[in-house]
Formats: C-alpha cells, structure tokens, sequence
C-alpha cells in the first residue's frame, strides 16, 4: 500500500495549526472545486485528495493517528526499509471493511468525494481508535465533518443544503443565527439505515460587503453630507430585513453611531430574540464649494 502525504496534499508543514490547515483546505477546496472546473477529470481527483486530506487534518484524534503512522512510516525509510515492506498490519483495520458500529466508507464517499484504500484502510474502522493507536471498542461511531460556506443573508434567514450520500440525497436545515464554528448534526442513520456516522456540517460564514459581525449584533456605515449632518435630516440604512429610514439628529457628528435595537442577526434557536444594528455615520465633506457657499462657511467660522 502506497503512504499519502496529507501535509503536502494541503501544502501545508506538519507543525501547521488548526486554522492554517483550514486555511490551506479552503483554498485549495476553492480552486479545485468541480463546479470551477466543469469537466476537468484532473480537477476533480485532486479535490477529492484535498477533501480526504482535510477529513484526517481537520479532525484532532485522525490527526494523530495518522502522525503516529507518518513517525513510523518515516523512520523505517531512514532505515533503509525496502519498499513495500513496511509492517502496515499493526495501523490497518481487521478487514477494511464496515461492521457493526462501524462506518459504511461507500456511502460517505459519495458525500465527500471519493475515500482512498489508505484511508479506508487506516480509518476504516470508524475511528474507533485513541490518540495512543490503540483500539477502543467503546467508540462506537465516528463523527465526519464537512465544511459548509454560507452567506450572511442566509444565516440570517436560515437555509438548506442538499447531501448526495451515496444514491440518496438529503436536505439539511440551517437554522437562522449560525455563525462561523456552528455544527448542524446529520444523526447517524438520517440518509440510510446503513449510515453509522454522525455527519456535522462545519459552518462558515462569508464576510458581507454591508455588515461586520460580531456576536448576533451587526455594524453598518451610511454616509450622509454635511448639511445633514448640521442641520438633521434622514437617511437610508441596509439592514438584512431590509432598508429602513434612520432620522438622523441635528448636530450629528462623524463616527456617531446610533443604535438600531432588534435589528441584527437572530439569536441561533431563539426565534423570538435579535441582536441589534449599530449605524456609524460617516458625514462627507464637499471637496469644491461655490463662492457664496465659501462666504457663509467665513462668516460661520468668524463667529467662533
């Protein structure tokens, strides 16, 4: 059996962090994904190497397992091992093969795009293994996630996405609130009384041109001129609901913000609870004035 090397798959050193591997699988996944590259077989293989990569990386006990592979792996080269000898037995599951409890790897497959004979057969057995290699009969199950990007619309609004498990396909549900970091668990069993594993999609939320985020509360600029500033008027504001109208004070000054209560991101579960919209005015200076405009703006600063 030929030894894939995650790291290099994801680009990424062997001391990489959490977030740099996630990083790495995002773009990767991005660049490679079938839909960008319609009809290109090469295209397609190296997505599905970058997704099985990511299902080993991207999940702290299949990490090191697989470490403690590579160690070894490594070691018996420096050795002079002859290739083809190396003693897989000891790191290889019984028989590569779901049972019970176990994870049926054909129809995960066809989720996250395809599993090699390395993975099945170091993982196959549902990861029922600890961190020190050793089997542990009382994991039962394995938990496979997926990585979901969605749009901040969306996660206010909630949304679906469609799983392709094998033959079946699936619709899942998110809830309005998710965050970047919210898991929505596919329970095993869900798409097929075969299906063993619980599936969580691993949210991620894009950033939005209009909105930062923080918590379920939103920040928002709108710019007004400098007449309305002085003098009071009202404004335009985006909010994910829709547009509003804010009255916007006289003697409004640049970076004020006012406070729009219930109109943020809804509280995940909560359906009856918001956060709120911060509005921080941006006031605009006219860059020419007229002669008559220039006058008053003298006399103006003359009464200072």
């Amino acid at each position: 059996m030929e030894y894939k090397d995650y790291y290099k798959t994801l680009g990424v050193e062997k001391t990489a962090s959490d977030a740099d591997i996630k990083k790495a699988y995002r773009r990767l996944a991005l660049k490679y994904h079938p839909d960008k590259n319609p009809g290109d077989r090469a295209a397609e293989d190296k997505f599905k190497d970058i997704n099985e990569a990511y299902q080993v990386l991207g999940d702290k006990e299949k990490r090191a397992r697989y470490d403690q592979l590579g160690d070894s792996y490594f070691n018996y080269q420096q050795t002079g091992g002859a290739p083809g000898g190396f003693n897989w037995g000891q790191w290889t599951t019984s028989s590569g093969r779901p049972g019970a409890g176990q994870v049926n790897m054909d129809d995960l497959g066809g989720m996250f795009g395809g599993f090699s004979d390395f993975f099945r057969a170091i993982f196959g057995d549902a990861g029922g293994y600890a961190q020190t290699g050793r089997p542990n009969p009382r994991r039962q199950a394995q938990t496979m996630q997926q990585p979901v990007t969605i749009s901040l619309q969306e996660a206010f609004n909630g949304t679906t996405r469609m799983l392709q498990i094998g033959t079946r396909r699936l619709e899942v549900k998110i809830p309005p609130g998710a965050r970047t970091g919210t898991r929505v668990r596919v329970p095993a069993g869900a798409a097929a009384a075969e299906m063993q594993a619980d599936i969580h999609l691993v949210i991620e939320v894009s950033p939005d041109a209009r909105f930062e985020r923080k918590e379920n509360d939103l920040y928002t600029d709108v710019s007004v001129d400098l007449y309305t500033a002085i003098l009071g008027g009202q404004a335009v504001v985006p909010t994910p609901a829709g547009n509003v109208t804010l009255t916007i004070p006289a003697g409004t000054q640049p970076g004020q913000a006012f406070r729009l209560a219930g109109r943020g991101m809804p509280l995940l579960r909560e359906k009856t609870r918001s956060g709120d919209l911060y509005v921080r005015v941006k006031v605009q200076i006219p860059k020419t004035l007229t002669e008559t405009e220039r006058d008053l703006f003298k006399k103006l600063a003359q009464r200072k």
